[in-house]
C-alpha cells in the first residue's frame, strides 16, 4: 500500500477510534442498564432533528452546516429529558418499551421529513451507514476535544454514574437523585451520538457502542478489563474495516458494521478455548470490585 492510500485512510481510521474510545465505555453503562437501543434510538432522533434542519430554509440544505448540528442536538436533548423521566423500578411500562417506541416513531417521521427534501434517499443512506470517509482532519480534532471532555466529566463523577448504572438501588438509598444523573448521562450521551452520527452514521455508531461492550463481556466482569477489551477491539475492527472498504470498494460504514458482527462472532467461538475455568462466585462481582477496576 503506498503512501498516498496511507494518508487517506488515515483521517477516517483517526475518527473511528475517536469514536471507538467514548462508546466502549458508554457501552458499559448502557448494557448494565439493560437499555440496548438507547444509543440506536437518540442517534434516530438526532437523525429526525438533522432531517427538520435540513428542511429550514436558512440552513442552504447543507447537512454540514453548524446550525443543522445544534438543531439535531436539541431534539437529542429532548429525547434524554423523555428518557431519563421514564426510569422506576416500579414502573408498568418497561423503559426500554418507551426507547423502542421512540426509535419507532423517529424513524417513521424522519422517513416523512425527508419526503420533503430533495436527493432524500441519499440523505437516508448517508444518516444510517455515514461516509466516514469524507470526514476532515478538523472534524476529527473538534470531535476528539468535545468526547474528551465528556470523559473528563464522567470520570470526575465515575462513582454516581456507574452507581445508578449498576445499583440503582443503593444510589437511591443513598439520597442520589436518580432522574437527576439520569439526565446528565442521557445529555452528555446525547452529545456524543449527535456528532457520532453526523460522521459515522446510525448503524455504525450503535455497533460502536454495543459490540465492544458485549464482546468484552464474554471475558470479564470488571470494568477495567471490559473497557480494555472494548477500546482493544473497535482499534482493530476500525483499522480492518476501513482497510477491506477501500480494498474491495465497499461502503466504509457497511463494512466496519459487518466487520464487528465477524469479530464477535469469532470471540464468542474461540472463548471456550481460551477462557480458564472460574469459580462459580466470580459473576457476582460487587459494585465496590467493578468500581476498583475502573480506578485501573
Amino acid at each position: 500500500m503506498d503512501t498516498d492510500v496511507l494518508n487517506f485512510l488515515a483521517v477516517p481510521f483517526a475518527a473511528s477510534l475517536v469514536i471507538a474510545g467514548i462508546h466502549a465505555y458508554l457501552g458499559v453503562h448502557v448494557v448494565e442498564r439493560g437499555v440496548i437501543f438507547v444509543d440506536l434510538s437518540l442517534a434516530q432522533i438526532a437523525a429526525f432533528g438533522a432531517t427538520i434542519g435540513l428542511l429550514l430554509p436558512f440552513t442552504g440544505s447543507d447537512p454540514h452546516a453548524p446550525i443543522v448540528y445544534w438543531i439535531s442536538l436539541v431534539f437529542t436533548f429532548i429525547g434524554a429529558v423523555l428518557f431519563s423521566t421514564i426510569r422506576s423500578r416500579r414502573a408498568r411500562i418497561p423503559q426500554e418499551a418507551i426507547i423502542g417506541i421512540a426509535y419507532a416513531v423517529a424513524s417513521a417521521a424522519t422517513i416523512l421529513a425527508m419526503s420533503k427534501a430533495t436527493s432524500e434517499s441519499e440523505h437516508l443512506k448517508d444518516m444510517l451507514v455515514g461516509n466516514i470517509l469524507a470526514v476532515s482532519w478538523d472534524e476529527v480534532q473538534k470531535t476528539a476535544w468535545l468526547y474528551a471532555a465528556i470523559g473528563a466529566f464522567h470520570f470526575i463523577f465515575r462513582r454516581r454514574f456507574l452507581m445508578i448504572s449498576m445499583e440503582p438501588a443503593k444510589a437511591e438509598a443513598e439520597g442520589i437523585s436518580l432522574r437527576l444523573w439520569d439526565f446528565l448521562f442521557y445529555a452528555s450521551f446525547g452529545f456524543v451520538v449527535t456528532r457520532s452520527v453526523s460522521i459515522a452514521g446510525v448503524l455504525l455508531v450503535f455497533c460502536y457502542l454495543i459490540v465492544p461492550s458485549v464482546a468484552a463481556m464474554l471475558y470479564s466482569d470488571r470494568i477495567g478489563p471490559r473497557l480494555a477489551i472494548g477500546w482493544t477491539m473497535g482499534t482493530i475492527v476500525s483499522a480492518v474495516g476501513v482497510y477491506l472498504s477501500l480494498r474491495l470498494d465497499l461502503p466504509t460504514g457497511a463494512t466496519i458494521v459487518c466487520t464487528f458482527g465477524l469479530a464477535l462472532i469469532i470471540m464468542a467461538a474461540v472463548r471456550p478455548f481460551i477462557q480458564r475455568t472460574t469459580p462459580t462466585d466470580v459473576h457476582q462481582v460487587g459494585f465496590a470490585d467493578r468500581a476498583h477496576g475502573a480506578s485501573h
